[in-house]
């Protein structure tokens, strides 16, 4: 009997502990930071169908919000990621930090345009704003997402 009263004991110790800690931690969400209601990202110099050469020049443009370095916490502010044939975030995704992976090109530099070797075909891009640490915000902030098709590269023929 004791020996089962002191499992009972520890066993409930233990999940007290963990309750508490639960209620006293302050847990950051992800997709906690606000972003106004008129934040807007868009492409500047490309639309949708659009037939570009590689290396394509994209230029990112940002309304509503301004741009920071990533680790920068400061109201209203973001950095761009570029998201190159991949799904668009939806869902749990969007409070989550973006993925960096070929797919998902971050600008935490707080750059502004890149220069991106494309293969020929078509592409799909998409901008989206993430927060200090690579979350997108709530509201999310991102561009519609655009098909290009990048042109082969023609050589020039020799006389």
């Amino acid at each position: 009997m004791r020996r089962l009263s002191l499992a009972i004991v520890l066993t409930l110790s233990a999940a007290t502990l963990a309750a508490t800690t639960l209620a006293t931690t302050t847990l950051v969400r992800a997709g906690e930071t606000p972003a106004p209601d008129n934040a807007k990202a868009y492409f500047i110099n490309l639309k949708d169908g659009d037939t570009v050469s590689s290396p394509v020049l994209i230029r990112f443009g940002l309304s509503g919000m301004g741009v920071a370095p990533s680790g920068t916490e400061a109201p209203n502010t973001g950095h761009h990621h570029l998201l190159i044939d991949a799904p668009a975030l939806t869902g749990d995704a969007l409070n989550e930090a973006i993925p960096v992976d070929a797919e998902h090109v971050h600008f935490g530099k707080g750059q502004t345009e890149a220069s991106v070797n494309l293969t020929p075909g078509k592409h799909t891009l998409q901008l989206v704003l993430g927060d200090w640490s690579h979350i997108p915000h709530n509201k999310p902030v991102m561009s519609e997402r655009i098909s290009i098709t990048v042109e082969p590269t023609t050589q020039a023929k020799s006389p």
